[in-house]
């Protein structure tokens, strides 16, 4: 039955998702209506917030296009060509990789939801590797993983709860920090990560379309596509000896990779010593680029590996302007703020969390960014929630705190299946040398968008915290 849904909705909906680009141009129009009609802001006065906030991911989007490209560059390595060799030697069903690309995605999320593109290079290549994949649903199935970094070590709003002297405390909303203990340490937030582990992959392998209704990567390639006729290696390899010119030498220096490599690892150990597991885009990416050059060994063979990596990522260079403006129109205007406001009153101490959520779900797909969106409709909410405890400990009040938050969170994480913006960042891995849209696997997405919601729905209501 679930199988049989879920091709319906991919079936179906292949005729009416757009291209990503043209989500964003016609939330844009939506959105900036909606400022005009439900604020006191002109059509000039919209424009002008749409264009203060037009640049505002210049700095997210680049450090999004290093993640991706340092990240699939080193996929490209014959080191990483063996390792995923032998785990398609392990895993050679469809059921198996599906269920692997998962679990694996769900647990680099946890460390990074910038992560979520290992996931993507290890599904890309076993799919050239396991006969008999769906790889439109195996697309679904990388961006699904995504899912628990809302519970995981970057999870934006709990951790800007717990940084001293954070907007909600400068504005008063706050009087302290609350601790991750009573976020990510929560109970609600283990049975959400529980409930990710244990019943969602079942899901997806009751979702997934059968072997005679597959269609393999082979069906979408494109004849002259980066990864056909020859390899990052034999590309990257130096001439011969003899006709070695001095530039060639440094071209092919294993021993010019070697010393930066060296001097990049002497940094990255001082910093997670120092530090701790103190993770961020900057440090990943710096980690990236040093692994990278040491799996390839020359710098040719990185500067190779990169130009591959690179030729895909269009989208998030003229995309996030767009999404960026967007998130300007909602923070400028104010129609984020009335939104909440709208539907925090009234709220009580039950359903205050329940309405958190749905905000959360709605005004992502304005704000695709959850500490975007928590700036945006936090301040709301906290505002009601201290309206509503007046009995309350200051450890009861932090716990009632939390519990909204992460329904935010969850809201906006859920809301993301249906929402292309996230899907930038598996894409450009994803559709190297293949002719695949969005609107080729958005559908498979439908029904883990319910469940997710629904699940998350019954667990910021009635859940422990």
């Amino acid at each position: 039955m679930l199988r049989a849904a879920g091709m319906f909705f991919a079936d179906r909906l292949r005729r009416w998702i757009p291209d990503p680009f043209v989500f964003a141009l016609g939330l844009t129009l939506l959105i900036g209506a909606l400022a005009v009609l439900a604020t006191p802001s002109s059509g000039l006065d919209t424009l002008q917030a749409w264009y203060q906030g037009f640049f505002g991911l210049l700095e997210f989007g680049m450090q999004m296009v290093l993640i991706l490209t340092t990240a699939y560059a080193i996929a490209l390595s014959p080191v990483i060509t063996r390792f995923v060799d032998w785990v398609a030697n392990r895993i050679n069903t469809p059921t198996r990789v599906y269920l692997v690309v998962v679990a694996l995605g769900g647990l680099f999320s946890l460390v990074s939801w910038g992560w979520m593109v290992l996931a993507a290079v290890l599904a890309r290549e076993l799919a050239h590797r396991v006969k008999g994949i769906d790889y439109a649903y195996l697309v679904a199935c990388v961006y699904f993983s995504g899912q628990t970094w809302v519970g995981g070590l970057s999870s934006s709003i709990p951790l800007l709860l717990n940084t001293p002297g954070n907007f909600l405390i400068e504005r008063g909303f706050l009087d302290s920090t609350i601790s991750v203990d009573f976020t990510l340490g929560s109970n609600l937030n283990l049975i959400y990560l529980a409930v990710f582990f244990t019943l969602f992959p079942l899901l997806i392998v009751l979702l997934a379309p059968r072997a005679e209704h597959s269609r393999g990567i082979e069906i979408f390639s494109i004849a002259d596509g980066p990864n056909q006729g020859l390899s990052v290696a034999e590309e990257a390899a130096p001439p011969p000896k003899e006709r070695r010119s001095p530039s060639d030498r440094l071209n092919h220096s294993r021993l010019l990779s070697l010393t930066v490599v060296v001097a990049g690892l002497i940094y990255i150990s001082g910093y997670f010593l120092t530090r701790g597991l103190d993770l961020n885009f900057n440090i990943m990416i710096f980690v990236f680029i040093i692994a990278g050059l040491l799996v390839h060994r020359t710098p040719m063979g990185y500067v190779i590996a990169m130009k591959r990596a690179c030729s895909n990522v269009s989208g998030i260079i003229f995309q996030y302007p767009f999404y960026a403006g967007i998130m300007g129109m909602m923070e400028f205007t104010g129609l984020g703020e009335a939104i909440a406001s709208g539907m925090a009153g009234g709220a009580s101490i039950m359903t205050l969390p329940l309405i958190a959520q749905i905000s959360g779900a709605v005004v992502n797909f304005a704000v695709p960014s959850a500490g975007g969106e928590w700036a945006v409709i936090g301040p709301t909410f906290v505002e009601a929630a201290r309206a509503l405890a007046v009995d309350m400990s200051a450890t009861e009040f932090n716990s009632f705190v939390s519990r909204i938050a992460l329904a935010v969170a969850y809201g906006e994480t859920s809301t993301n299946l249906i929402q292309p913006f996230y899907l930038l960042i598996i894409l450009p891995v994803m559709t190297a040398g293949v002719n695949i849209q969005a609107r080729d696997f958005m559908g498979y997405l439908v029904i883990p968008f319910l469940f997710t919601y629904g699940v998350t729905a019954f667990l910021v209501t009635f859940a422990p915290v």
